[in-house]
């Protein structure tokens, strides 16, 4: 491969959208290593459909930046393929719900390879998925599909909630020698934040698969991923303005799951709430809320209640608000479990 190298000059902190975040880290990846390539629809002349891939095919070229046929699973065998000839590829699936014509790529090939072979093949494959509601979408737009993959074993499974967190992460998964998922929160694409273009991926930065605390509290802990964390920072800060103290934790991965950060967390509170866009039922937060029985029975003060997307079909744009977890849910579920 001899396309062009494009050498960004961009450093220091920046105010930018989750878009260009990933974009910013997509490039670092990129000029890291000649191994690593894009792949997907429209991802090249166009910069996707979210403009999260604008410029990098102009920069590095079209071996390196590949727009592939409206082909899910070709795009994510191909990638297999690619991986097993020693390159990193990083597919995008242009939506959440066109990710299912790959989902037996990902579940029995690329999840299993590596057990299969007794651990002498890795596959660093990212599969960047846009998901989540927000942006007035139908159904196939607006999916949530993350607990389908975290149940399969050999995937991991990660979502970003903030700029600062894409543009780490995505590179911490495009290094990983496992294949990831990387869930973006694409509701939240053009929200902006600081993100530092001189960290570092490790320390101090927490690893892949670490959650973190994003704000201390004494009364209740509040769980989150991707879309909903700013929503539990938002209630945290209204429920602070009434006298009651939240903490939240934002998981950042859902397989391998962080069990730790979230126990001690509620060892301290003895209060947990778990909210996520996914329908309730089978979600993450019932696995939360699981691990967190067996691990602080006897520190609970309450039953952990989760908030999250109703048993049903994505619903039309117009009531999307109504599906969707929004604050109300969310303090409302904090006064129930205070209210024990």
């Amino acid at each position: 491969m001899n396309a062009p190298v494009h050498t960004t000059s961009t450093t220091g902190v920046q105010t930018l959208t989750m878009a260009k975040a990933i974009n910013l880290g997509l490039r670092r990846s990129l000029e890291s290593s000649p191994k690593v390539l894009l792949m997907g629809e429209d991802i090249g002349a166009l910069g996707g459909v979210f403009r999260v891939t604008d410029g990098l095919q102009k920069d590095f070229g079209g071996d390196r930046v590949v727009d592939t046929p409206l082909a899910e699973s070709g795009i994510v065998g191909t990638a297999i393929g690619l991986a097993l000839a020693g390159y990193r590829p990083v597919c995008e699936i242009q939506f959440d719900g066109f990710v299912f014509p790959a989902f037996d790529q990902i579940t029995t090939q690329l999840a299993k390879m590596h057990y299969r072979s007794r651990g002498r093949l890795n596959l660093p494959v990212v599969i960047r998925i846009p998901y989540g509601g927000g942006i007035g979408a139908i159904e196939h737009h607006s999916e949530s599909p993350e607990a389908l993959f975290a149940h399969t074993a050999g995937l991991r499974v990660v979502s970003p909630s903030s700029p600062a967190e894409a543009f780490t992460m995505i590179q911490q998964a495009i290094a990983s020698p496992d294949p990831v998922l990387f869930f973006e929160p694409k509701g939240r694409y053009w929200e902006k934040g600081p993100v530092d273009l001189d960290a570092a991926m490790g320390a101090p930065h927490p690893g892949l698969d670490t959650a973190k605390v994003l704000r201390q509290g004494t009364d209740v802990t509040l769980v989150a991923y991707g879309p909903t964390v700013q929503t539990a920072l938002k209630a945290a800060e209204v429920a602070g303005a009434e006298g009651t103290s939240i903490e939240v934790v934002d998981l950042r991965a859902l397989s391998p799951l962080d069990t730790a950060t979230v126990a001690a967390s509620v060892k301290r509170t003895g209060r947990c709430v778990v909210v996520h866009e996914a329908p309730v039922l089978y979600g993450t937060g019932a696995e939360v809320a699981a691990r967190i029985a067996e691990d602080c029975f006897y520190h609970l003060h309450a039953p952990v209640l989760r908030v999250g997307g109703f048993h049903a079909p994505y619903p039309v744009a117009k009531i999307e608000h109504d599906y969707l977890p929004g604050l109300d849910r969310v303090l409302d579920a904090v006064d129930r479990s205070l209210a024990f």
